[in-house]
């Protein structure tokens, strides 16, 4: 008798408490059951189990002998799952995490393309801009936009999010641009409201380094990053937005990047995007497809790439 066949007898006989039941479990008779698992105690050189009329027992040898071969057995099966998940396409549900926002704009648009991709897949989408627990809420994955806090899950960076200063034509031919940092003082700025450190703008300079920390001023505040926005394009102001939000925006010359030749230095809320999953040893096949895919997406979204940085 091989090792792990010994092995997975006794735990079988193990969990059923008896060699008959061990036996119809596995198909052999009690006393071939019996026969294998004392070879095994010959082998080990100690006995595994206290044997009575009613009932077996494991001796302190065969509980600290269980413990490791469940451990190894697991790992096996780990291994052998790992390897043929490889080679299996991905089938099934796959229930997303979204915020709501970044959700419509980038991650529904681009489910046709992942499903025409995959078609033994479907997807379920909960849309939030609560933080929820995955587990819970039986999600396979999330997509996160922000700095991350709880440790106790996978986090992928898919990408990363610039910031950046941003104007309508309208509000500035009515206010004028401004030439420095300092110049935002004089100026209404449309602040985004998580926390109460964001009426503090930093801004960094490009080829200097030098670090601005403006405290600005203005006559309105949100927690959306859509209503800024909307703000912004009527002329309400000026806005420090990801690029995401804003992109499209300025490609089509609704909105103007004011001081682009500073960086806007990211603050807990918008430092990237993440691609958040339970910690499981073997990452399944379709939350794998999906990361690969939408990291692969985000790479070529022009919204994200409105200069050079990453």
């Amino acid at each position: 008798m091989d090792t792990l066949t010994g092995m997975r007898l006794f735990n079988k006989v193990a969990e059923t408490g008896s060699f008959s039941a061990a036996g119809r479990a596995i198909g052999l008779a009690p006393s071939s059951v019996s026969r294998q698992i004392s070879a095994l105690e010959d082998q080990l050189g100690t006995r595994l189990f206290n044997r009575t009329t009613r009932k077996l027992h494991l001796t302190e040898a065969g509980e600290i002998y269980h413990g490791h071969t469940e451990r190894i057995l697991s790992d096996i099966e780990e291994a052998n799952a790992a390897v043929t998940e490889l080679q299996e396409e991905p089938r099934g549900t796959l229930r997303i995490n979204i915020p709501v926002v970044f959700g419509r704009r980038y991650i529904a648009t681009t489910l046709p393309d992942f499903l025409d991709r995959y078609p033994e897949l479907s997807v379920e989408l909960q849309v939030t801009d609560h933080f929820v627990d995955l587990i819970e809420e039986g999600a396979d994955l999330a997509i996160r936009v922000g700095g991350l806090t709880n440790t106790s899950f996978i986090a992928r960076k898919l990408i990363g999010i610039q910031r950046l200063l941003v104007a309508s034509p309208g509000y500035i031919e009515k206010h004028g641009t401004p030439s420095s940092p300092e110049d935002l003082l004089n100026h209404n700025c449309l602040r985004l409201r998580f926390s109460p450190g964001e009426s503090h703008w930093e801004l960094e300079h490009k080829n200097s380094g030098a670090v601005s920390d403006i405290h600005v001023k203005g006559n309105m505040q949100s927690n959306n990053v859509e209503a800024i926005n909307a703000a912004m394009l009527n002329s309400g102001g000026i806005a420090l937005l990801p690029s995401w939000v804003v992109g499209k925006d300025i490609q089509r010359g609704d909105a103007t990047v004011i001081l682009p030749e500073y960086h806007a230095k990211p603050q807990h809320v918008d430092s990237a995007v993440y691609a958040v999953y339970p910690y499981t040893r073997n990452v399944s096949a379709k939350v794998r497809a999906y990361i690969d895919f939408i990291a692969e997406k985000f790479k070529t979204e022009p919204d994200f790439r409105m200069d050079d940085g990453d």
